[in-house]
């Protein structure tokens, strides 16, 4: 399989090079993460950083609304990382190209991180500032019955956490679910070719997959253990419909593919959109390198879907 030829470029120039045989630690990779360059960004009608309550602590959230009369239909955006990085900053980019996109208001959430903060604070964080937005709906200029959850990665998983909590808890009602190279099983590279296939050299590896799973579960004996693994979820049905994009080259190509194929045997609609040549993480990557044109057009797909468009099985 062939890879984008500025993915190539990204890993052969701008990741960090470490020692043969280290592997990087937590405090390397969040690092790593607060000196990768944020690149351009989308020019958004207003962008309002706040506070929010949450079920343990406060909760940072930031409110994009795009121009227009509203109400405007809304989004709310978990951010990757592994359950263990990531902020309001890192994905500022991507969360502005969405709206750009969408003309929805998203509302991204700074969660609380692993291992300080371990499973079950991170959904639980993510469903009670859902919950806040249905709430503020009319504060916002919103559409609380078009209220929709996204994420990649590591917020991917998060956000059909909060689908799944929102039916299983009464609420709020989620309109569409939309899963960038979403992590949706516990730590299992031996289920999924798609580890074996490229488990290293692409960017995210096994051995990270395996840190940040450990990091981020910690107990096992927790309830709703298939909040931290939605695949493995009893049941799957009456959740909303989903968008799912996948890496050719990502270590989670298959449990995204396998969690989508698992809610149309459920009786969900969801379709999947592989962007063969590309590694986990190309959406931040395209921003950082100002090349965000180069996937303009999974962008517009990403609005089409939110926006009413068919999903096709």
């Amino acid at each position: 399989m062939t890879i984008h030829p500025k993915m190539q470029f990204f890993l052969d120039n701008l990741l960090p090079v470490y020692p043969e045989g280290y592997t990087p630690t937590l405090e390397d990779i969040r690092a790593r993460n607060k000196n990768v360059p944020k690149g351009s960004v989308e020019a958004i009608h207003r962008v309002e950083d706040r506070t929010i309550k949450g079920p343990e602590s406060e909760v940072p959230i930031r409110i994009y609304t795009p121009e227009g009369s509203g109400p405007f239909p809304m989004i709310v955006f978990f951010h990757g990382g592994g359950f263990v990085y990531g902020d309001l900053e890192s994905h500022d980019s991507v969360c502005r190209s969405i709206v750009k996109a969408s003309q929805h208001i998203l509302v991204a959430v700074d969660y609380r991180l692993a291992p300080e903060h371990p499973f079950p604070a991170a959904p639980n964080d993510c469903y009670a500032a859902t919950k806040w937005v249905y709430d503020h709906a009319d504060e916002l200029n919103g559409d609380k019955e078009r209220l929709s959850v996204a994420g990649d990665s590591a917020g991917g998983n998060l956000a059909t956490v909060v689908s799944i909590m929102s039916r299983d808890l009464g609420g709020p009602p989620i309109y569409k679910q939309v899963l960038l190279y979403p992590a949706t099983d516990r730590y299992q590279p031996g289920n999924y070719a798609s580890y074996e296939e490229n488990g290293s050299g692409y960017f995210l590896t096994t051995e990270a997959m395996a840190l940040f799973s450990k990091l981020y579960v910690q107990n096992n004996e927790l309830p709703n253990q298939h909040y931290s693994s939605p695949i493995n979820a009893p049941d799957l049905s009456g959740l909303p419909p989903a968008y799912v994009i996948t890496a050719g080259l990502d270590p989670l190509r298959d449990e995204g593919e396998l969690y989508a194929e698992k809610l149309r045997e459920a009786g969900v609609d969801a379709v999947v959109r592989r962007e063969e040549d590309q590694i986990h993480g190309f959406f931040n990557i395209f921003a950082i390198m100002d090349s965000k044109d180069d996937i303009k057009e999974v962008y517009e797909s990403i609005g089409s879907f939110l926006n009413g468009a068919a999903v096709v099985r």
